[in-house]
């Protein structure tokens, strides 16, 4: 005769292993803690200056006739660019005669976002004001650069290394430690000793733009190594100021 199955009682509530909870993805843990610090954005700020790029369009860049809306003439723009502040503060914090660069990659259209953004401040600022500098340039402070904080979806982080603008010639060139080394020149206009620009645009970057070509330029850091010699490249002096 067969034997009855033993019943068997259920488990307490307590006694049963709970689910394990999800835990957060490296990679949002990587770019949080990559945003700039959180301090206070500065209530007040300004730089003057001069802004050097150069980008890996093939053609003159198309965003600053378009406004970011036309596509890269690959479909992406990697860039460099360089600031020479000329003067500039934020709130009490001087930023005067400071040189700045940025990494910039961008994946499709300028104007559609997706940024990934790296910052490079000259080693001899102070904490304050690198703190100001990323908040200016992360777009928290507002203001001229306030798009940035639509536009940036990863911040890289920021490298305090030596930074160097320099003007010889007419030929801007920048250098931000072993991560940046780039030369650009202006093209020539029909006017004898006058680039050819573009003048009375929207460019948020300043105007007038004075088109310019890359000759010795090249960014390699953050796992991007480019190469822009001969390709398009931009001069403008700037006014940006906030909020």
């Amino acid at each position: 005769m067969a034997r009855k199955a033993a019943k068997t009682k259920p488990e307490p509530a307590e006694a049963r292993p709970k689910p394990e909870r999800l835990k957060a993805s490296p990679i949002s843990s990587k770019v949080a803690q990559s945003q700039p610090a959180r301090a206070a954005a500065p209530a007040d700020w300004s730089i003057t200056g001069e802004l050097a790029l150069n980008c890996s369009c093939e053609v003159f860049c198309p965003c600053v006739v378009s406004l970011g809306k036309h596509p890269p003439t690959n479909g992406y723009c990697q860039a460099w660019v360089g600031i020479r502040i000329d003067e500039g503060h934020a709130d009490d914090t001087p930023l005067s005669g400071i040189n700045i660069a940025m990494l910039l990659d961008i994946p499709g259209r300028m104007a559609e976002g997706g940024w990934s953004v790296a910052l490079y401040v000259d080693e001899g600022a102070g904490d304050a004001q690198v703190a100001a500098l990323e908040h200016i340039l992360s777009g928290q402070a507002g203001g001229t650069t306030g798009l940035f904080r639509l536009l940036v979806a990863n911040f890289l982080g920021t490298r305090r290394v030596p930074v160097t603008y320099t003007v010889e010639d007419g030929v801007r060139t920048l250098q931000a430690g072993r991560a940046i080394l780039g030369s650009i020149r202006p093209i020539d206009g029909a006017e004898p000793g006058a680039p050819v620009t573009i003048e009375n645009t929207s460019y948020w970057m300043g105007t007038p733009v004075v088109i310019a070509r890359g000759l010795r330029s090249k960014l390699r850091d953050f796992g991007r190594v480019w190469t822009f010699d001969d390709r398009s490249a931009e001069l403008c002096q700037i006014r940006w100021a906030g909020p």
